[in-house]
């Protein structure tokens, strides 16, 4: 039913057109929408005050489960750049974009675009429990299937005679991060030549800052005992365990739908840590942390946050905290993880 109230709303707005159109808010700015806070954070880091950055995802929010407002849809409508993911989470965003007039609404960044994709991997333990069964209260999550456990050590697993979805998390990986400013850096001089100097000297400064963070995560890991990390919840962390060279396990995919504690994939995880002598279990931000919590309960674990920096909390959006802020706490726990 959401999917068909959503539908009807992008229908009724594009039919009357003009009528429910709006200036943008700050007509000698250059108006810039994302998606998530990654993106919001890329941005606002190259422009500064320049340009007037809005995120969409509102502070708090899970980002598998948003929908756009008839408001949101409108800014879009008016705005200069639309940057978001471009996984079965934005999978509202096609169709946005296809009711625009033709040659009408923003330029778009897709982020999956500008990098290497990967597809969304099942490793052994990893509940996989994603439905197919078209009910629209499920929303635009990035759903790819059936049950699946995947029990075999060490291996990969994809749905026999199903491509596998790409996994959209591709900014946690530092060297991701360093493509993707790079690019909307250049798109923020095409749209706002006034201002490229400008961007192109923030976007420097900044780059520099993810190069020393990427430098940093490297010696921590290259330098730890261990190279193997347990998170107890989803699992939006492959492109930054590929670029490190990490092994992990964990409860669900990047973007399972249904994240019900399995008894299986507990037993198999605290086994797991008892055996490795895993010394940290991580849970991402806005989870509740329920499975992390049973299973550093069953082996002495410690719990700690690890930040896919898809969204905060609206506090720490209010405090102003970056991706750098973010990625230099996850730098923290994992030292503590791995050693």
């Amino acid at each position: 039913m959401k999917k068909k109230i959503f539908a009807l709303c992008v229908t009724v707005i594009f039919a009357c057109g003009a009528a429910f159109a709006a200036p943008a808010a700050n007509a000698e700015k250059l108006s810039v929408i994302c998606s998530n806070f990654a993106e919001y954070d890329f941005v606002r880091q190259i422009t500064g005050d320049l340009a007037s950055v809005k995120m969409l995802l509102r502070p708090g929010m899970e980002s598998h489960s948003f929908d756009p407002t008839v408001k949101d849809i409108l800014d879009l409508q008016t705005c200069g750049l639309f940057v978001y993911v471009g996984g079965d989470s934005d999978a509202w965003v096609d169709k946005v974009l296809a009711s625009f007039d033709k040659g009408k609404g923003p330029r778009v960044v897709k982020l999956m675009d500008l990098v290497e994709t990967v597809p969304e991997e099942i490793v052994e333990g990893m509940q996989h429990d994603h439905d197919h069964d078209g009910d629209d209260d499920h929303g635009p999550d990035c759903d790819h299937g059936h049950d699946h456990d995947a029990k075999e050590e060490g291996h990969h697993h994809h749905h026999d005679g199903e491509e596998p979805e790409l996994d959209e998390h591709v900014w946690t990986a530092p060297e991701n991060a360093i493509q993707i400013v790079k690019k909307l850096g250049e798109v923020a001089a095409e749209l706002d030549p006034g201002n490229k100097a400008q961007y192109a000297s923030r976007a420097a400064v900044y780059l520099e800052q993810l190069r020393r963070l990427d430098d940093d995560f490297r010696k921590l890991i290259e330098g730890s005992k261990r190279r193997e990390i347990i998170v107890g919840d989803r699992f939006p962390f492959l492109y930054f365990c590929r670029e490190f060279g990490l092994k992990y396990y964990a409860a669900f995919p990047g973007c399972a739908n249904q994240t019900e504690p399995n008894p299986e994939t507990v037993a198999f995880l605290i086994d797991k840590v008892k055996q490795d002598g895993i010394p940290v279990v991580f849970h991402i931000e806005l989870s509740n942390g329920q499975m992390a919590r049973a299973i550093a309960d069953a082996t002495g674990a410690q719990v700690r946050l690890l930040n896919a920096v898809h969204n905060v909390s609206a506090e720490d959006f209010e405090k102003g905290i970056t991706y750098l802020d973010l990625m230099r706490h996850n730098l923290n726990v994992l030292k503590e993880a791995l050693n």
